[in-house]
């Protein structure tokens, strides 16, 4: 069996997480105070050219692997650990249940055999792990194992970025599962400590949004929409005629004409809006369900001015932006100014970086 790269290990030892996405590199680091509290030690970011990675690929393998080396020099940190994660689309994952009691051996064995079940490869062409999720609640006795596998050239290409960098691949996670990782934190600082309370949660990158509806540490649903931030640059392009990098950049730094607000922003803020109104009403019409409590917002746009109070009008539920650092101590290599700007984005990055310390 190919190990998927350690996706379920536990590591201790000083440890950075590193999301790679299709516009930007991200890196997290964490630590613990004395009083047990998390510390975010650096965060920074770097941005991806157009097309250097599609669908997940890295289409353009040097120049990632030199934007994960400035990102990792601007951040300063000297760990060389890092916890990597592809996309969902990437990773096929399967809930099993196996009789309890096996060693790890014939777990394994177990696991081999039941992959060949699920997974479209042959088992030498992917890596895989799985791990023990907990009793079965369906038959005493057995166990819930996840299993978790990808194209070994996926896994790889993560692992070369990495030490093209000079770091060491350690963790190789699922993007959906460290953005939940991250969230469930804050979930917990809800009312009740968020016992029941059912979260929409809408990851809006630059091609697309992602949604998961989360209750209890499960995922009720989860759903792909082929939207996200890069529109408004386009929209800002035709607009005003400023080619494609003129246009993000200008949308980064806010120097854009004075009827950018209403002749541009409000309607996509509308339209994505209505993105996400629709995306829910797809969950409650293909499950049992008919509301969350609340819809939190992650990534480079959802802290769109007006896009909270859009989503409230559209949808009647709760929305807020998340920050993922909410209720860290700042160590002293953070820019808290800018930090607090971008945090939203650094939602899988701050979940990556907390793998370090699940035991």
């Amino acid at each position: 069996m190919i190990p998927f790269a350690s996706l379920f290990s536990r590591q201790p030892a000083p440890l950075i997480g590193l999301d790679i996405s299709s516009s930007s590199v991200k890196l997290v680091e964490l630590g613990r105070g004395k009083d047990g509290a998390l510390v975010l030690e650096r965060c920074a970011v770097e941005q991806l050219e157009k097309g250097w990675i599609t669908d997940g690929n890295v289409e353009k393998f040097e120049e990632v692997a030199d934007a994960v080396r400035r990102v990792v020099k601007k951040s300063g940190t000297k760990t060389k650990n890092v916890a990597m994660s592809l996309p969902a689309s990437a990773v096929i994952t399967k809930k099993i249940v196996l009789p309890g009691g096996l060693s790890d051996a014939e777990l394994e064995l177990q696991v081999e055999s039941e992959a060949n079940q699920y997974i479209p490869f042959s088992l030498d062409e992917v890596s895989l792990d799985f791990c023990v999720v907990g009793p079965s609640t369906s038959s005493a006795g057995d166990v819930e194992v996840l299993i978790a596998a990808s194209r070994k050239e996926k896994v790889q290409d993560r692992q070369g970025l990495a030490e093209a960098a000079g770091l060491k691949p350690v963790v190789v996670d699922v993007e959906s599962y460290a953005s939940r990782l991250a969230t469930g934190r804050l979930i917990e600082t809800l009312p009740n400590k968020g016992l029941d309370t059912m979260v929409a949660l809408f990851e809006v990158g630059a091609m697309t949004t992602s949604m998961q509806v989360i209750r209890n540490d499960e995922v009720l649903y989860d759903r792909d929409q082929a939207f996200g931030g890069a529109q408004l640059t386009q929209l800002i392009v035709r607009q005003y005629g400023f080619s494609p990098e003129e246009a993000e950049t200008k949308k980064r730094s806010g120097e854009l004409p004075e009827d950018y607000e209403s002749g541009v922003l409000r309607p996509f803020v509308d339209n994505l809006a209505q993105e996400i109104g629709r995306a829910l009403q797809f969950f409650f019409t293909s499950t049992p369900h008919n509301r969350v409590d609340y819809v939190m917002l992650a990534g480079g746009s959802s802290a769109l001015p007006g896009l909270t109070e859009a989503v409230t009008a559209q949808t009647s539920f709760a929305c807020l932006v998340v920050n993922p650092f909410e209720g860290m101590t700042m160590g002293s290599n953070v820019r808290e100014k800018k930090m607090r700007r971008e945090a939203p984005s650094y939602l899988s990055a701050c979940g990556l970086a907390m793998r370090r310390f699940l035991q």
